[in-house]
């Protein structure tokens, strides 16, 4: 089975109830300062947003989770954070996680 196709398996069983999570899964993004960054992601410091997805129990949980991911990997959140119910692009797992990271660095006389 292709890769394709063992994601719109898992969409549609989760569409139709044949997999369950109690998870629901959140579109999140946080403005706040980039500092220095683990390894794996690139923005230059300073104001930026973080945009991240996840599977959380509820919306407040994900948004603890931009939080605390953002601040493992040397992002602080500084002001607002937004966050939607979307449809997932990865599946859901045991525990709540996050995925998608990325950054979007402004000046702040843009905002």
């Amino acid at each position: 089975m292709s890769e394709t196709e063992n994601e719109k398996d898992w969409k549609l069983k989760l569409r139709y109830g044949k997999l369950t999570t109690p998870f629901q899964h959140y579109t999140l993004i946080g403005e706040g300062i980039v500092g220095v960054l683990a390894p794996e992601f690139s923005c230059p410091q300073g104001p930026a947003f973080m945009g991240m997805k996840a599977w959380a129990l509820s919306s407040d949980q994900s948004i603890d989770m931009l939080r605390v991911i953002g601040g493992r990997i040397g992002f602080t959140v500084t002001g607002n954070t937004q966050v939607w119910e979307t449809e997932p692009e990865d599946p859901p797992g045991e525990k709540p996680y996050g995925y998608g990271i990325n950054f979007t660095p402004f000046n702040d006389d843009e905002k």
